[in-house]
């Protein structure tokens, strides 16, 4: 067996609508599918997909983290955080060559946001 991509992150969310004020409208992912429960939103520029349901989150700085690559790092920072995203780790470059920030959605679970530093 071969893993060919990513196809899909899940994310317990406790609000559907609070979730979807950042991932849709902060970080401009678009919707496709949508019940009560939860909302599948496309990643712009990939097959990836992002699915928010709404059970009971289990947060965690330790757990899994999501990196989305963004064109402007500090741009998509400041949109995340009007759109209700806390910022744990303000946009810096990192030694592995990515401008990145740290934040956490309104659940706590930890997202990252990622661009190439230009050579």
């Amino acid at each position: 067996m071969t893993v060919r991509g990513m196809r899909r992150i899940i994310v317990s969310v406790a609000d559907r609508e609070r979730a979807l004020a950042l991932y849709r409208d902060g970080l401009g992912l678009t919707e496709k599918y949508s019940t009560s429960e939860m909302v599948m939103l496309a990643v712009p520029g990939s097959d990836t997909e992002v699915l928010l349901h709404e059970r009971p989150p289990t947060p965690g700085l330790a757990g899994v983290a999501v990196s989305f690559l963004v064109s402007d790092v500090d741009a998509a920072t400041a949109v995340a955080e009007k759109a209700g995203a806390e910022v744990i780790d303000a946009p810096a470059d990192q030694p592995w060559g990515e401008r990145q920030s740290v934040l956490t959605d309104p659940d706590g679970h930890v997202l990252c946001l990622v661009a190439p530093i230009p050579s």
